[in-house]
């Protein structure tokens, strides 16, 4: 790391005068500690998306919401989308929708382009290590989406939109209720055509990669008294996502058939005037089914149970303690053999938070009982100490792990499964800074994590292998300001990621990133921008190739033509810039034969215009 990267304050207030952003500075979060808390105590950067902010900068889906986010990065495999947060594997986050994780459990990735975002009324994203509250996977960060709840009176919404690539979208919802009970229940249907993510116009790829996704979403809360209340939740999406083999001998063209469920349950109360406490019911399932594929012809579906039950205790006016305790049960149905089909995990945390008048700490642990990999235990430490009226300082240390999949355990022979792997670990160090001035938030973090038993492929041994290690060193900023009416967001991302034995920068990862928001509302009118920018990245480990760094600038605009009448337009990709996030080999003739490496195609430039339709009634 830079010496110069530690002249934050310095750095940070020059940015001001170029530069500012909101990120939806809400009041209460929850997913720093499972436990709605004030956002000013908690210790762990974090960003906050409401649907305020959704309907704002017109996102519609999830990945374009995160691309937001400092230290988060995105890549695509062909149409399969990839998520980095602060540097780590995509299976190094914690994906939760309501609580639940929903993340596959044989590849470890969670579908976050899949998750309908008609039905997301919240998006939380904690920077950093939380496995002390989550236990597994929650090593570069957490990402947690909560589902949109009814309201008192009834409410109807119609969406249609219509846009490039023959893409069309329709929505409907109906939300109600009164004090005591709410309710929200709709549908959606999306489509496109798509494009040609390859561009070599080989054998049956020349089509083009399209989607379809259709979800349905319901959720009822019941409030039974001041101290008690009750909700059930069912969130589903199916469909079919098309996508290019680069084997053209095969016939017709690949997809995948997927279905995305999740159903979650709680009960939530208050034991004693200083107890709380809630219990967590869930459900879901990944199950995606591979059609006109040379490897992959067959369906892969896995199945989580779940419960859990969360504490509250106010120990004082200053002391606060979090306890619970997690299980979780994991089963595979396959079309291939796997050795083992299930396992379980039991575990349980305890968290401390004291808030003096001169300093605030936050101390926790976790014990993690696994039927395959046995005991595991992760703690984490924060001082925070203000700094006059309007700064804070905060000094953290925690570790984490991530537990290996299915496919990195039991994978039917050929495929490199290893029964003997450990968990991965890491240990990260972190200072935060943040600050207001002049209606101006500033935050920046300063961090190192160092992570051991890295698991990847061992070509001398055919299987996967605990054999890497990796650090990574980063930087982010981003402040929230408006002027003049002008509401702007800027985020800074600067990371060193190296493979610890060979020194190389770990491959798809963008040592530097910028993305700045700027939105304004003229009575009825509002208008927007976005501006992206991604310095150039190594497409393989040996650092041999390279995809080039790239910018990109997307428009919008909204009318509020009638009290229950909104018209919005969106133009992503401008300028028309050609960008790359993917690679793939193209064989030079039948397989096995020697391949070609290639460069998977992103979206041109594509309008959306759509019409909200939401009476009163």
């Amino acid at each position: 790391m830079k010496p110069a990267l530690l002249l934050l304050p310095a750095l940070l207030t020059s940015a001001v005068a170029q530069a500012s952003d909101t990120l939806g500075l809400s009041d209460t979060i929850v997913t720093a500690s499972r436990i709605e808390q004030p956002r000013s105590s908690v210790l762990s950067a974090n960003t906050i998306f409401d649907r305020n902010d959704i309907e704002r900068l017109q996102a519609r889906s999830v990945p374009e919401l995160l691309r937001r986010v400092p230290g988060v990065q995105q890549n695509s495999n062909g149409g399969i989308p990839a998520y980095f947060v602060r540097g780590g594997n995509t299976a190094q986050t914690l994906v939760l929708v309501d609580g639940q994780r929903i993340s596959s459990a044989t590849s470890g990735v969670a579908r976050l382009d899949y998750l309908n975002i008609d039905n997301i009324e919240r998006v939380e994203v904690i920077r950093g290590p939380r496995s002390s509250v989550y236990g597994a996977d929650a090593v570069g960060g957490v990402i947690q989406i909560f589902t949109r709840q009814g309201h008192n009176g009834l409410q109807p919404s119609v969406r249609l939109g219509a846009g490039t690539n023959q893409t069309y979208e329709r929505s409907v919802n109906i939300s109600g209720g009164n004090q005591s009970t709410r309710f929200i229940v709709g549908a959606s249907l999306n489509e496109s055509d798509g494009f040609d993510l390859t561009a070599d116009n080989q054998g049956n790829d020349r089509d083009t990669d399209g989607q379809r996704n259709k979800a349905f979403f319901g959720r009822l809360d019941h409030d039974f008294n001041q101290d008690w209340s009750a909700g059930v939740s069912v969130n589903e999406q199916n469909g079919k996502n098309e996508y290019d083999d680069a084997y053209d001998d095969m016939p017709g063209t690949p997809e995948d058939q997927f279905r995305v469920r999740g159903y979650n349950g709680y009960l939530q109360g208050r034991l004693s005037d200083t107890w709380q406490s809630r219990i967590e019911l869930g459900r879901s399932e990944d199950r995606n089914k591979a059609v006109g594929s040379r490897f992959n012809d067959g369906t892969i579906a896995t199945y989580r149970h779940s419960a859990s039950w969360l504490n509250q205790i106010q120990l004082s006016a200053n002391q606060e303690l979090n306890i619970g305790s997690d299980w979780q049960r994991d089963r595979l149905d396959a079309t291939n053999a796997y050795s083992k089909t299930r396992r379980e995990n039991l575990g349980a945390f305890a968290q401390h938070s004291w808030n003096a008048e001169r300093f605030s700490t936050e101390l926790g642990m976790r014990h993690d009982d696994n039927q395959h990999f046995g005991n595991h235990n992760t703690w984490n430490a924060a001082l925070a100490i203000p700094s006059g009226d309007n700064q804070q300082w905060i000094l953290s240390y925690a570790t984490a792990f991530r537990a290996p999949t299915f496919n990195d355990l039991y994978a039917p022979p050929g495929w490199g499964g290893n029964p003997d792997l450990d968990p991965e670990r890491s240990r990260s160090m972190e200072l935060q800074w943040r600050a207001d001035f002049m209606d101006t938030h500033l935050e920046a973090s300063l961090y190192r994590t160092d992570t051991k038993d890295l698991i990847a492929y061992d070509s001398s041994s055919a299987q996967v292998e605990n054999t890497k290690q990796a650090r990574i060193n980063g930087l982010e900023v981003s402040v929230a300001s408006e002027l003049m009416g002008w509401t702007a967001q800027t985020a800074l991302s600067i990371i060193d990621p190296r493979d610890r034995q060979t020194g190389k920068t770990l491959q798809l990862r963008a040592k530097r990133t910028l993305t700045m928001d700027l939105d304004r509302r003229f009575g009825n009118l509002g208008v927007g921008a976005t501006w992206a920018l991604f310095s150039q990245r190594y497409a393989d480990a040996a650092n041999s190739e390279t995809l080039a760094g790239y910018g990109t600038l997307d428009l919008r605009s909204s009318w509020q033509a009638t009290t229950a009448t909104r018209l919005d337009l969106k133009l992503s990709n401008v300028l028309d810039r050609d960008y790359h996030l993917g690679t793939y080999q193209r064989p030079t003739g039948p397989w096995p034969a020697p391949s070609i490496d290639y460069a998977y195609q992103e979206q041109g430039r594509a309008a959306l215009v759509s019409v909200t339709w939401t009476p009163q009634l």
